[in-house]
């Protein structure tokens, strides 16, 4: 008689805690929640490696790389007690072409009145104004991840069709360690900057990286 061994099959991953706050939105919206997959630092590609891992804020490191400052465009929001929620992008200010798909939840009880306020006008990124408030902070990312671009992101992210983007989930932290914000900050498909009349050309695709994911689909 032939033994046969069993298939086991293994369990699912367990949902990092930190979506959440990312669900929280894709609810409200009645929208099915996004599948999320955390990666190490050393495995995102370029040129998603240098944008996403590090501990520098997401806006002046945006900034640099696109040679421009960052616009905002609020989604959705929400006031809570001493917390205020919001769903955004991340545009260039020169032709508003979205670079980043966001949410964040801000401690506005932890921020000096004028940073608040600020806040609470939506009239820019909250790097943009913890840098020229000169508040002392820290950026520590907690986790990198990819995720399946839906519809709801290549809606918001003027993308053609679904991509693998990258993304990573930060914490900001005040001078005496105080939550500051928590973000989850997904990157649309990345422009490297180079010579020519444009200033800057879509990124090849990581084929092997393509080829990896279907065989692990």
């Amino acid at each position: 008689m032939a033994f046969v061994t069993p298939v086991v099959s293994q369990p699912p991953s367990p949902k990092p805690a930190w979506l959440a706050l990312l669900e929280q939105f894709y609810e409200r919206a009645s929208l099915p929640p996004p599948v999320v997959r955390e990666v190490r630092g050393r495995e995102v590609p370029q040129p998603y490696h240098q944008l996403l891992v590090h501990s520098s804020d997401m806006t002046p490191t945006l900034e640099r790389f696109y040679c421009q400052r960052m616009g905002i465009k609020v989604l959705s929001r929400e006031l809570q007690p001493n917390a205020y929620l919001r769903e955004v992008i991340l545009t260039c200010a020169d032709n508003e072409a979205p670079v980043e798909y966001g949410v964040i939840r801000i401690c506005l009880d932890h921020l000096p009145p004028p940073a608040a306020r600020r806040v609470l006008e939506e009239q820019a990124p909250f790097g943009n104004i913890l840098q020229t408030e000169g508040i002392p902070h820290l950026s520590w990312p907690q986790a990198f991840f990819r995720v399946q671009s839906d519809a709801h992101m290549r809606g918001v992210l003027h993308l053609k069709e679904s991509e693998v983007l990258y993304g990573r989930r930060n914490v900001l932290l005040d001078g005496s360690r105080r939550l500051l914000a928590e973000v989850i900050e997904i990157l649309s498909p990345v422009s490297e900057k180079r010579p020519g009349a444009n200033g800057f050309q879509r990124a090849k695709p990581d084929t092997r990286q393509g080829q990896a994911r279907k065989g692990s689909q």
